[in-house]
């Protein structure tokens, strides 16, 4: 990684431009063309630097309903489970933990009973039950990593 990757990682963490050419904005920042501004952010998500690009969106200001998940689920079923976990579009994240309840998830939908709907759905298809475990209070945290040198968090 370079300091133009690094620079292209402060802009994209949370202020990826909403244009119709957003690599073009950023190249124009760094220095580079839209081209090559693209391919280093393709370069790096294919080298795992970036998880994952998209919007967060306060789901409890849309009316949505978001909800922690755990299970306990035996070593044999782990890949099934995570791969029926994961093919519901309302998870947002899915951890892997070393604690009897080793699989824990967040699932998002319109309403606690669309979510509580679909958790029992995962449950009757893997045979693992769910633990939900819904907010009492919403605590958000915002991280940037400043990337480049001399700059502070």
């Amino acid at each position: 990684m370079d300091d133009l990757d690094r620079a292209i990682l402060d802009i994209i963490q949370s202020n990826f431009p909403l244009t119709p050419r957003p690599y073009k904005a950023i190249g124009d920042e760094v220095g580079l063309t839209e081209a090559e501004a693209l391919a280093r952010v393709r370069a790096l998500k294919n080298s795992g630097v970036i998880r994952r690009m998209g919007a967060n969106f306060n789901s409890r200001g849309l009316g949505w309903h978001s909800t922690l998940c755990a299970a306990e689920v035996p070593g044999d079923k782990l890949e099934e489970f995570t791969a029926e976990v994961n093919r519901h579009l309302g998870v947002t994240h899915n951890y892997l933990r070393r604690h009897r309840l080793n699989v824990w998830f967040t699932y998002i939908g319109p309403s606690p009973e669309f979510v509580a709907d679909k958790l029992a759905a995962i449950t009757e298809s893997t045979g693992i039950p769910i633990r939900n475990l819904p907010a009492t209070d919403m605590y958000k945290i915002k991280v940037d990593f400043k990337m480049q040198q001399g700059e502070t968090a």
